[in-house]
């Protein structure tokens, strides 16, 4: 059964008829990896390039909540709310690729804008996650995996998939992480407290010029949509797949289109296949990546879902059974349950 027809499927790996043994290529090494040849070119950071990213993605963000102060009405406190799921994914992103020291060529730059402007104002402790992110690429959905329980046991009951969503569009999630975030700042966690300054020059700012409400909406947006946006990224990314030296069995290929890359899977973050074959090769460059990974015919159109709904509905559509799969570590369970 093929990612295409994954909804009927009680599996979301793909099997080894799913998987051609094409490589290496001219391009691309044994691993996908772009060849020595081409990827100096690949890896190239636009610095330039990047700080007028980061400047729109700032004025986005910000500027729709200031938007609202200065309308100072319930709906545009309303229309701010539900843009920031957006702004938030924004910011988060940009801090991930910060975190993989990737935004900007010099490293003391790349960490000052990464942490304070990005991370920090969305409650990423950017330093804390590139050590445990690095050992998330090391050994995908390995013994060292920080985010296993996320990815595990997919695809999982409707039952199950709805109280997951319910957890986090109501909040319940995000209070766990602000209660991790509180006992940090108690331990004395130096990032964490960084994190807490920031929020309260936010808070003081929106109280400073009378319009308190727009860090609300900054931190409810987050506490909501952005959680729900964000689990549903990240299932879509490695949910029910299997420990393998072979990236095409640990990370799911989702199309891409305008609206998601819009809203959820901003700065090709979505090419996700492509980011862990090289977590080296910047954002702009991983469809270029990608689109060399299909016409090498590593990436064939059988792992390809055809969007994220119909992902999201073959994750939701069972529990996970999921077969031996070729180059798996012997480490892996057969069956992850839900």
């Amino acid at each position: 059964m093929t990612a295409a027809t994954a909804p009927t499927a009680r599996t979301l790996v793909p099997t080894a008829d799913d998987l051609p043994d094409v490589l290496p290529t001219d391009r691309l090494n044994s691993r996908g990896m772009a060849t020595r040849a081409w990827r100096p070119e690949l890896r190239r950071i636009a610095d330039v390039r990047n700080v007028a990213t980061v400047a729109w993605a700032l004025l986005l963000t910000f500027g729709v909540v200031a938007l609202a102060g200065v309308l100072h009405t319930w709906w545009a406190y309303l229309v701010a709310f539900v843009l920031m799921g957006a702004g938030h994914a924004r910011l988060n992103i940009l801090g991930h690729e910060a975190a993989h020291r990737l935004l900007f060529s010099d490293r003391r730059a790349n960490d000052l804008v990464g942490r304070w402007l990005l991370a920090y104002p969305s409650f990423q402790a950017m330093l804390a996650y590139r050590r445990s992110h690095f050992a998330h690429h090391r050994d995908e959905l390995g013994p060292e995996e920080p985010d296993l329980a996320l990815y595990s046991g997919y695809p999982v009951p409707p039952d199950s998939w709805r109280r997951k969503l319910t957890r986090d569009a109501i909040g319940i999630s995000a209070y766990k992480n602000f209660l991790g975030l509180y006992r940090a700042v108690r331990s004395g966690a130096r990032e964490a407290r960084q994190i807490l300054a920031v929020h309260v020059v936010l808070l003081g700012a929106s109280i400073v010029v009378m319009r308190p409400l727009t860090y609300v909406v900054w931190v409810l947006s987050w506490s909501t949509l952005w959680r729900v946006s964000n689990r549903l990224r990240s299932i879509a990314e490695h949910g029910g797949m299997v420990r393998s030296k072979d990236r095409r069995l640990t990370t799911h290929v989702v199309e891409q289109s305008p609206l998601a890359r819009s809203f959820m899977v901003p700065y090709n973050t979505g090419y996700h296949l492509a980011h862990h074959v090289d977590m080296g090769v910047p954002w702009r460059n991983l469809p270029r990546l990608h689109a060399e990974l299909v016409e090498s015919g590593w990436v064939v159109p059988d792992i390809v879902h055809p969007d994220y709904p119909s992902f999201w509905r073959a994750a939701s559509s069972g529990h996970a059974e999921l077969p031996d799969a070729p180059g798996a570590g012997s480490g892996r369970s057969s069956t992850l349950s839900v």
